[in-house]
């Protein structure tokens, strides 16, 4: 049952505060099934097959990357950002304004951060080369990003044929959460060093769109960390 479609905005908070919160604060990720439903998923897919097919997918990019690392080695998807407000984004922008309700609905009792903003969209796709993303964590610098929102549109995916299952490695934890790309499921976890994770990988086209929700203070110092040390570096140049 599309969750989105049936039901009231008070059964989202009872799914927020009953469900997704108590998730995030034991184990650290949640996902969730027929979250826009058929007809809506369909929608966002197609727009996202637009995308993959105009041509303006671009490697994803690698933090701290080492001379002599190959980027395929590391992460073999491609990328391309969208606010939602684009034309043909429509389907897109529909379910950010989903996904931000849902989260702020979940405000304020997530332990320590106080979410209010978010990144554009990442729409990402692994074409099924056997690309897949090493293990790694989202936020290791403290830069800001909370909770990691992914959204997949796989239909009739069959991860022992077609891998492309995202493993996390729950910190402190003795078992990982394999969580399957379908079509239709909202997975959400910590971006942190709480929440190590891979992308294994992929032999059939995989398509996800991402998105970061950030903790306003600590986004605040890295905004702060980032302008001192531009400063300093501008600073040193012309001294």
């Amino acid at each position: 049952m599309p969750f989105l479609q049936h039901l009231t905005d008070s059964h989202l908070e009872q799914l927020a505060l009953e469900r997704i919160v108590p998730a995030l604060l034991e184990r650290g990720y949640f996902y969730l099934d027929h979250f826009l439903g058929e007809a809506i998923g369909h929608l966002v897919l197609g727009q996202v097959k637009q995308i993959h097919g105009s041509g303006v997918l671009s490697d994803g990019q690698l933090a701290g990357r080492g001379s002599g690392v190959c980027r395929s080695h590391i992460r073999g998807d491609k990328i391309a950002w969208r606010s939602g407000s684009e034309r043909g984004s429509e389907a897109i922008g529909f379910l950010l304004k989903q996904t931000d309700k849902l989260i702020s609905l979940c405000a304020g009792r997530l332990g320590k951060n106080t979410v209010r903003e978010r990144s554009k969209a990442m729409v990402a796709c692994y074409p099924g080369n056997g690309a897949g993303y090493v293990k790694h964590v989202d936020n290791p610098n403290a830069d800001g990003r909370c909770v990691t929102c992914i959204y997949y549109l796989n239909k009739n995916w069959n991860a022992k044929e077609h891998g492309g299952v995202l493993r996390i490695f729950p910190e402190g934890k003795s078992y990982v959460a394999d969580i399957e790309p379908l079509f239709d499921r909202l997975l959400l976890f910590w971006s942190d060093r709480r929440n190590p994770h891979e992308v294994q990988p992929s032999f059939a086209t995989r398509y996800a769109i991402t998105v970061w929700y950030f903790d306003s203070e600590e986004r605040a110092e890295a905004k702060k960390r980032f302008r001192d040390s531009t400063a300093s570096s501008e600073s040193s140049t012309t001294s």
